[in-house]
């Protein structure tokens, strides 16, 4: 066996990752924070996304509600007789 300090090379190493991930959670800050400190024009910005996303989801859900409540939603488009030209 050679005669390399591992042991101490590995508490070395998971010192340094510890007292990092130690730092980066002490000096990020949280989303609310983040929009706490945002001007109010970049709020509005903000809330108006929010809101759009949550339209859009729920229009998802609504599609996949209907798709799910409806009996024929199994069979394939090509199947159905009224769309054939």
């Amino acid at each position: 066996m050679s005669n390399f300090p591992w042991l101490r090379l590995t508490f070395v190493s998971a010192a340094f990752i510890g007292v990092g991930y130690a730092i980066m959670k002490s000096t990020t800050p949280t989303e609310e924070e983040v929009y706490n400190r945002m001007s109010p024009d970049l709020r509005k910005k903000v809330d108006a996304i929010r809101a759009a996303r949550l339209e859009r989801e729920q229009a998802v859900q609504q599609q996949v509600q209907a798709q799910l409540n409806d009996p024929d939603a199994s069979k394939p488009v090509w199947a159905d007789p009224s769309r054939r030209s």
